[in-house]
């Protein structure tokens, strides 16, 4: 990593390194530290295992204030669907991450692997570790929220899961007493070409529409506008 990467990968980041030596430590794989002969110390690793607490910590919490209502095994459910390593892999292809690694010559040729993607994801948790070194656990958290927060409201919104029916279910229920009902009240087009549309009802009040070339898929529509009224 030159100079230019690390001004360019620290403003994707948004964060400027005290010690750039600790975003380095971030994306040295192992293999690297083997292939040129650097001490076990140079690797990521042992920064990958606090990013993993660190990001753990901020999506914990994060989700502890957004749904002050809900119970402890919905906020689980929640944080397991974002604190995962589909979503480190979904930030670190939307930050070009592996660009930025030190790999050794046969991890190099395995781009695309299982075993690829698992490094990646491992590194981008170990650049959340350096970030907290660097700059403490308000530093780490905004980094996390400034990258995350589209999968947060993915997650949210049910999106990750995509069945925005069971995902509007489950919050209405952690927040009390609700009955919630789907009625297609329309339907239009011709038969090989239909759109339905359906209404949703919470406790007989109006709380989402929606429309789809199925019943099915109006209904999940209408959910997810729903959640998009309670989340906006």
């Amino acid at each position: 990593m030159n100079r230019t990467d690390d001004r360019e990968l620290c403003r994707v980041l948004g964060y400027e390194f005290s010690n750039i030596g600790l975003l380095e430590n971030a994306l040295t794989h192992s293999s690297y530290c083997y292939e040129n002969k650097l001490k076990y110390s140079a690797n990521n690793e042992r920064l990958e295992f606090l990013g993993d607490a660190v990001f753990d910590a901020v999506i914990a919490e994060e989700l502890y204030h957004r749904l002050s209502e809900n119970e402890e095994g919905d906020l689980s459910k929640i944080r397991a669907s974002i604190v995962c390593e589909q979503s480190l892999l979904r930030k670190a292809g939307d930050i070009n991450l592996t660009s930025y690694l030190r790999l050794g010559h046969g991890e190099e040729m395995s781009v695309g692997s299982r075993k690829h993607n698992s490094l990646v994801a491992d590194a981008l948790e170990a650049t959340i570790g350096a970030i907290y070194l660097d700059g403490g656990w308000e530093a780490a958290k905004g980094v996390v929220l400034h990258l995350f927060e589209d999968i947060i409201r993915d997650a949210l919104l049910g999106k990750l899961r995509n069945d925005y029916k069971t995902a509007l279910q489950e919050l209405l229920q952690a927040r009390g007493d609700s009955h919630i009902s789907y009625k297609i009240e329309g339907e239009e087009g011709p038969d090989h070409d239909k759109t339905f549309f359906a209404v949703l009802r919470n406790n007989g009040v109006v709380i989402g529409r929606g429309a789809g070339s199925t019943k099915k898929q109006a209904e999940q529509n209408a959910a997810r506008e729903a959640l998009e009224k309670m989340y906006s």
